[in-house]
């Protein structure tokens, strides 16, 4: 029997959830890429699934928000919202510890909720679920772009309907008339096709390859052999990367795991759950360090308590203030990154500046200790990068705040000391609203704008600082022809694909210029221009003015000697 239906507020979001189960430990179910509650109970295969962790468990079903009977929202829902959607429902219900069980998409939230929220979980279990969806070299089993891009393009034109090559999902049931009208009735209850490609394209950018380390809950991993959406290698490599993780691999090819050999994985289930320790205590947990330098303008008369207000406001722990320099700790990024904007912001408005960073690390949040020497080290090391005016984050903090309503760009790099290995830094902004290229499509193909054009951005964006990228490049990348990629830039943007990789590299540049004191040498090779004069030629074509005169325009301060104080 399907369970009521009922909400809770997660911010100002309503949450659509249901509860059942007469078992002793609870399960929070994280469902993949899209979801509704309500329609889980008309298939017959899931329903069994549930009802049998429900003899073990006090089961909790959601919809993530933007899906299902959930609020549906407009802007993408960052990792960090999703978290707390899970918060909400746990509290909501009462559950101060719960098995967390991601399929799917629903791993990449699952397992940050682990690193961030220990105390809170009493185990993660996976059932195929993937650390990156986007391919590159040290993860080569994701898919390339122009496999993305012809799923973008299913969404915007076959939402819903039997072209959709569902009986990937679940080939034992590819005959199966019945389950595979749900399945595509389940897409369509779950979101409407513009908000699935909204999600869609949020999920090619989730990458938490960096925080599974941080992960030290007991771990099932779960894939199956011949798993067409997410490969078994993806199971195998997380598996590498949790520390005491258990993995299991079962014969097939479905990804769902209600079809199937189904009973095989809820004997794994059962022994798993059953052998957990409950009142289990972490002393150590993942969270985020802002760090700022004040620069030698700030006026007398300033006063230091807008900092502290400031990181009060966005549930920061200060852990030291003075008028040379601050810390303090959040338990997520983007919490970190909102106020050191805020920060900037209201330094500006008295003409002062400060150096910021931030970065991630495993502790005691709240421990008057929090920081050690390697903190030490890498704060000194990211201060010797960063401008006046500037904010840097490590590539682990961009990789979690994907959707999120930030612009990153690629800064430099430092040496952790910790594990001898470069980690890359970007430089954060807010994200501007292009409003002038929203303009340029109609309302009948904004749609397409979010796909195609938004993944040629993306691709360009990747190779800012190369001097070597061309058309022919993006094409091969796009996994489409010259001719075809000339054609579709050429009617959403009416630029040519060279124009609009200049264009795009132009205006970063002039952003980096009216932001920092980079010279303008600095930001021609930073933005994959071949020389300083070609660079200053193709800026005075675009804006009309010379990059030197925007740097005339930006206020010289000079940053102090810094000392950092870890008491």
């Amino acid at each position: 029997m399907k369970p009521e239906t009922k909400y809770t507020k997660s911010g100002h979001v309503n949450i659509a959830y249901q509860v059942f189960g007469t078992g002793a430990i609870d399960l929070v179910y994280i469902p993949g890429w899209i979801s509704n509650i309500d329609s889980m109970w008309l298939c017959p295969e899931l329903v069994n699934f549930l009802e049998e962790l429900g003899k073990i468990s006090r089961v909790i079903l959601f919809d993530k928000r933007g899906t299902g009977l959930s609020d549906r929202i407009v802007a993408f829902p960052t990792l960090e919202e999703r978290m707390d959607d899970i918060r909400a429902v746990m509290d909501a219900v009462g559950s101060e510890k719960a098995v967390l069980f991601g399929h799917s998409e629903g791993g990449s939230v699952s397992a940050l909720f682990s690193a961030t929220y220990p105390n809170r979980v009493l185990s993660l279990i996976t059932f195929g679920i993937f650390a990156k969806r986007r391919y590159s070299d040290d993860y080569p089993w994701a898919p390339t772009d122009s496999e993305r891009q012809k799923v973008y393009d299913m969404i915007e034109n076959r939402w819903g309907g039997g072209e959709m090559n569902l009986e990937t999902l679940a080939p034992s049931k590819a005959q199966d008339k019945q389950f595979m009208d749900w399945l595509a009735s389940y897409f369509r209850c779950g979101a409407s096709p513009r908000a699935a490609l909204k999600l869609t394209t949020m999920n090619t950018e989730v990458n938490i390859i960096d925080i599974l380390k941080y992960i030290k809950v007991p771990t099932l991993i779960m894939q199956r052999t011949h798993d067409v959406d997410v490969k078994i290698e993806e199971g195998k490599f997380i598996n590498q990367h949790i520390e005491n993780s258990k993995f299991v691999e079962f014969d097939g090819a479905d990804h769902l795991f209600w079809v199937g050999n189904t009973q095989e994985i809820l004997e794994e289930m059962k022994v798993f759950i059953k052998n957990i320790k409950p009142n289990h205590r972490y002393k150590n947990r993942l969270f985020t360090v802002l760090f700022g330098k004040m620069i030698s303008a700030i006026k007398s008369e300033f006063n230091f308590e807008m900092i502290h207000q400031c990181i009060s406001k966005h549930e920061g722990s200060i852990i030291h203030l003075n008028k040379t320099c601050f810390v303090a700790t959040f338990e997520v990024p983007g919490k970190a990154v909102h106020c050191s904007l805020d920060i900037k912001k209201a330094l500006q408005d008295i003409e002062a500046s400060a150096s910021m960073g931030i970065y991630m690390k495993e502790g005691v949040q709240n421990d008057t200790e929090v920081l050690n020497d390697n903190d030490d080290r890498i704060i000194k090391s990211m201060l010797s990068q960063i401008n006046p005016d500037q904010i840097l984050v490590t590539q682990t903090v961009k990789h979690l705040l994907s959707g999120a309503g930030f612009d990153f760009i690629k800064s430099s790099s430092v040496l952790d000391t910790a594990s001898h290995k470069l980690f890359k830094l970007y430089s954060v902004t807010k994200k501007i609203q292009k409003h002038d290229q929203n303009e340029m499509t109609t309302s009948g193909n904004s749609s397409h704008y979010d796909s195609f054009l938004e993944n040629v951005l993306h691709i360009i964006d990747q190779y800012l600082d190369s001097d070597t990228f061309s058309v022919e490049m993006l094409s091969r990348k796009m996994g489409i022809s010259e001719r075809q990629l000339q054609r579709r830039i050429k009617a959403t943007t009416r630029k040519s694909p060279n124009q609009l990789i200049t264009s795009t590299r132009l205006n970063k540049a002039k952003e980096a210029l009216m932001s920092y004191n980079y010279t303008v040498s600095e930001v021609a090779f930073q933005f994959g221009f071949s020389s300083p004069s070609y660079f200053s030629k193709c800026f005075k074509k675009e804006f009309g003015i010379q990059p030197t005169s925007v740097q005339q325009q930006k206020p010289k301060n000079k940053i102090e000697d810094f000392h950092f104080i870890m008491s």
